[in-house]
């Protein structure tokens, strides 16, 4: 009689391979972060978390961060499946950040700006009070220091968990960028996958250069919101950042790997400008 040995089956190692949220394929996740996150199957661009967008962005060792003796507070004693406190516990044992917001100085393509970059991976990069004020902070940094400001959002909007002192930030952040930009101030906001609600409708659309990732996801109001609302079928490609640069809400559409370079060129060309008019005004 034939005797058939049994294999104990290998376990195939957890995070080996990634799949691709638009084409469905399966990329080796090892190829994935070499490509900055890009599908090289399709070419979207995935979400990064805050870390990794500076490492790539930032010219290297450059950046400092700022602020970091702000934290979150649960003012309201927010509680829906579990209290809003133990949501951020969790979310910065996860992350090793504080908040949602990174904020500090850098150089970009060798130009020395204030950077400031939303982290989707912290409760969805949604924007409470740590959020704003990091933001305005930042913006008056920029100010005071004469740098330009980059701003990279990724955000699911204000956090409900803070109501209305989340929705305040919306008008501190654009008070802060208006009071930039009378003072002779440039700045950009880089909008990538996803950037909606109260960060679309404030900070995110109000600086001086808007950029968006390819294919990303840029509304106030989720597309599926829209659509049972005004039961209407939308249009193709409705909300994300090729549809918003033909209707002129966005400048133009930066992919991941030429961001860096083409902020430094947009950044060298505006600081002489930004100078010479805040001279005038002097």
């Amino acid at each position: 009689m034939a005797w058939r040995l049994k294999r104990k089956r290998k376990d195939m190692p957890s995070g080996l391979w990634s799949k691709c949220s638009a084409c469905g394929s399966m990329i080796y996740t090892k190829e994935l972060l070499a490509n900055l996150s890009v599908c090289p199957n399709c070419d979207f661009h995935h979400t990064v978390d805050g870390r990794r967008r500076i490492e790539i962005t930032a010219d290297p060792g450059t950046f400092v961060e700022y602020f970091t003796e702000l934290r979150p507070s649960d003012r309201l004693g927010f509680v829906d499946k579990i209290p809003y406190s133990e949501k951020l516990a969790k979310a910065q044992q996860k992350t090793g950040n504080a908040d949602a917001c990174l904020a500090g100085t850098a150089e970009i393509g060798g130009v020395p700006v204030v950077l400031a970059v939303l982290d989707f991976s912290f409760m969805g990069g949604s924007m409470g009070e740590v959020v704003g004020e990091k933001i305005a902070r930042a913006t008056e940094l920029a100010g005071e220091r004469g740098l330009p400001l980059v701003i990279f959002s990724a955000s699911g909007g204000a956090r409900m968990h803070e109501g209305a002192i989340s929705l305040m930030q919306m008008a501190k952040t654009c008070s802060a960028l208006s009071v930039f930009r009378e003072g002779g101030g440039f700045s950009i906001s880089v909008m990538t996958n996803p950037t909606t609600g109260g960060v679309t409708a404030s900070f995110a659309s109000v600086c001086d250069i808007l950029i968006g990732e390819p294919g990303a996801l840029i509304g106030f109001a989720g597309p599926r919101v829209i659509q049972n609302t005004i039961r209407q079928e939308l249009p193709e490609g409705f909300q994300r950042a090729e549809f918003l640069l033909e209707k002129g809400q966005i400048d133009r559409i930066v992919p991941r790997h030429r961001m860096r370079e083409e902020l430094g060129v947009i950044l060298r060309y505006a600081r002489p400008q930004a100078e010479a008019e805040a001279a005038a005004r002097n």
